[in-house]
């Protein structure tokens, strides 16, 4: 696995890190970013095995609402602009639970889908808990804001197969 998302634009190599994703998105949403970098780490061999694909028609479909999700895959596929990346709440599993629910992608490239969740034990349930709170004192923002960075820097430290499993 490599430490890069691969994907082509008119046939030409594009090579995005997980450093030029956080550039495009800023400091807000590491661990967002780190999800879909995984994702895409782990889909782009599923959707194309044979070459990185096309970057302009990928497909996304997702239950994940963060915004740092969203713009890590705008920058790789230009989904959001060209209106190939979707938030669904219909792809919402309540059956895994509070955590896990939403973290469900599906991307789609030339007829082949390939459908990917979180695998348990990545997303910490306080992590859940302070970001879903109303009124944060500045203490639990502090600690919000270390529990995102700590997330991020655990997910790319797996490799993505650990992270994200077919669903």
């Amino acid at each position: 696995m490599t430490d890069t998302i691969d994907v082509l634009e008119d046939g030409k190599p594009l090579s995005y890190t997980y450093a030029d994703l956080m550039h495009f998105h800023g400091f807000g949403f590491p661990g967002g970013v780190a999800h879909a970098f995984k994702v895409m780490q782990r889909a782009m061999p599923l959707l194309s095995p044979d070459s990185p694909p096309e970057r302009r028609e990928i497909v996304i479909r997702t239950a994940f609402r963060g915004p740092g999700g969203r713009d890590a895959f705008e920058m790789v596929t230009r989904g959001l602009t060209e209106c190939r990346y979707t938030v669904d709440p219909s792809l919402d599993k309540p059956e895994r639970g509070d955590i896990l629910q939403r973290y469900v992608f599906e991307l789609t490239y030339r007829g082949r889908t390939v459908a990917l969740q979180l695998k348990d034990g990545h997303v910490r349930e306080e992590f859940i808990r302070l970001g879903q709170k109303q009124g944060r004192t500045a203490e639990e923002e502090d600690r919000l804001t270390y529990l995102k960075q700590e997330m991020a820097d655990r997910l790319l430290a797996a490799p993505a197969d650990a992270v994200y499993e077919e669903a």
